[in-house]
Parts: structure tokens; sequence; C-alpha cells
């Protein structure tokens, strides 16, 4: 059980902390001064959307995110959001294959460099079908975040910045919700693609409750470190690169490795919401769906990797708001129902 629950954690993680939010800009984005209680309100939320949307796959033994989203969202609306997550997949894989392209950019190499070397991995992880993405999360995920966490800690100490926030200015509560709402369509796409796959409670509540915690720790201690340099973070597509300029080269390179690690794990997780999705309606087999996605992507990435985030990001946070508040209000609306 606890085993279980940890590789549904590490997919929940690995499909959260992509390019936007490993680099910090999207964080920055959100958050910024005063967001403490914003911070703490977006570990609740998630860790409560994380086990709803695990119960509800588990409980129809799901192998895509359509029966979890007509279960959230009504028969109706399941429409127009289907081709939203699509849409908010698609584009935000694009974003990470982008992403890599701006990570390899740092080192002197052309862009097209950083997207070849995401797009051939990318598929062939599908050839072990959704196998290979778990073992690849359990394995990636732990390093990434001893690594992301290390890094900012040892920032924090040199700074003798505190972790005690100031509860008298907490004004940007509101942006945990537009946050916590962007991170929600990935993952009923994700959860939704597991659900034959679940056990029991005890592996659901150790995975929601683990990714929660994990989320909104590195997210208060991150925060807390851009806020000290927030005139520096403007000058940087990667904000994270304005925290290790002070930092000796092999920092900077370990650092971008992870970097690249937490986009490609993303661009799995969306790639495999689209293909299995997908893959209900085409016979194929997963790697050869994800060859042909990740071609129709490629032309795509020449857009700038924040102005997608700047633009996009924004705008889907938005447009979740009433999927997470179906999500916060699904136990009790269904307290008493027996069909779900």
């Amino acid at each position: 059980m606890f085993k279980s629950g940890l590789k549904w954690m590490f997919l929940i993680i690995g499909t959260t902390i992509g390019a936007g939010y490993a680099s910090g800009r999207e964080l920055w984005q959100f958050f910024g001064n005063e967001s403490g209680l914003a911070i703490l309100l977006f570990t609740i939320l998630f860790t409560l959307s994380c086990y709803v949307i695990l119960t509800i796959s588990h409980k129809h033994k799901t192998n895509h995110y359509l029966p979890v989203l007509r279960i959230v969202v009504g028969e109706k609306l399941s429409y127009l959001y289907d081709g939203m997550i699509i849409l908010y997949l698609f584009s935000t894989t694009v974003i990470m294959i982008a992403g890599s392209g701006a990570t390899l950019e740092a080192f002197h190499f052309s862009n097209w460099w950083g997207i070849v070397v995401i797009a051939i991995p990318l598929v062939l992880v599908f050839v072990w079908d959704i196998k290979g993405v778990l073992s690849l999360n359990s394995f990636i995920l732990p390093l990434l975040i001893v690594g992301l966490l290390s890094v900012l800690l040892s920032f924090s100490v040199q700074q003798e910045l505190t972790f005690i926030p100031d509860l008298s200015q907490q004004r940007n509560w509101t942006a945990a919700l537009p946050f916590t709402a962007l991170n929600i369509l990935p993952l009923i796409a994700v959860l939704g693609a597991i659900g034959n796959q679940t056990k029991g409670k005890g592996e659901i509540w150790i995975a929601s409750l683990g990714s929660g915690l994990t989320l909104g720790s590195i997210s208060y201690i991150y925060n807390n470190s851009l806020i000290q340099i927030s005139d520096q973070v403007l000058l940087y597509e990667i904000p994270l690169f304005a925290i290790l300029r002070h930092y000796p080269y092999s920092m900077f390179l370990f650092i971008s490795i992870l970097l690249w690690l937490a986009i490609f794990t993303t661009a799995v997780s969306g790639t495999l919401g689209i293909i299995t999705r997908i893959r209900n309606m085409v016979n194929m087999p997963l790697w050869m769906l994800a060859a042909i996605t990740v071609l129709i992507m490629l032309p795509l990435t020449s857009i700038g990797f924040s102005t997608l985030i700047e633009y996009l990001y924004p705008l889907y946070g938005l447009l979740n708001l009433y999927v997470l508040s179906s999500l916060i209000l699904y136990p009790i609306t269904n307290r008493f129902s027996k069909d779900h």
C-alpha cells in the first residue's frame, strides 16, 4: 500500500512540477509578497482535489479521464472541458518542449538541440506503456525534490531568511484559487488514466497528502527565496538562475539538469493524458500515438517559453475555477449518493 501510494504521489508531483514551476516562473506569476496564507490554502485545496480525483477514478476503474470529467462537471460541460483538457495538455507539453530548448540555450547550444533531446525519449518512454511512465517518475522525482530543496534551503541559510510569515500582511491569499485550478486539469487527465490500477483508500490518502504537503513546502520555501531577489527575477527568463548566480558553475550545471528532468516528467504526463484519451478512439500502441503527437507539436515550440506561460497559465487558471469548485464540493454533494 505504502509503495503504491508513493508511486501515485510521484506521478502527481511529476505532473505538477514542470518547467513553469521548477524554474520559479509560475510561482512568481501567482504568488510573490504576502503569499504565505495563499500557499497554505493551495496545499489544502490541492490535497483535497487529488483525493477526490483518485477516489472517483478508483471507484470507476477508469483508463482515461473522460468518465472522471463527466462525474465532476456533468455530462453537458464534460464535452467543453474534454476539448479544453486536450488543448491544455497539448499547449503545456509544447511549453515543456520549448522549455527544454530554453534550458540548453543557457549553455550556448542551439534551441533545436534542446528540443530534439526531449522529443526522442518522450516517445521512447511509451514503448513500455504506462508502466514506463511510473518507473521513470519513481526514479526521477526523488532526485528532483531533494535537489531543488537542497538549493533553496542552502540559499535561505546563506541569506539568513526567516520562514515565519508576517500574518498581518497576507493580502494575496486569493492567488491560491487560480494557482490550484491551473494544476487541476492535468491531474484529472493523468489520474483518470490510472484508476484501473489503484487498489484502495490507503494508497489514495498517501498519494494525496504526500503530494500536497511536498508541493506546499517547496512552494513556500521557493517563493520565500524569490522575494529576496525580486529586483533580479525580471531579468531572467528562468528565475531559478537568479538564485544560482552566486553559486559555482557545477551547481548551475546540476540544477539545469534537474530543471530539464522536471520539464521532461511534465511533458511525459501531458503526453500520457492526450494519448490515453485518443487510444479509446484509435487502436494504436502508445509509443506510436506519442510519436505522432510530438511531431505535430514541434513547429509550435518557436513561440517563446516565458510568453507562453505569461498568457496561457493565468487564462487556464481562471477557466479551471469551475472544475476546482466542483471537486471541493464533490464530497459534500455526493455524501448521500449511492451512485458515485
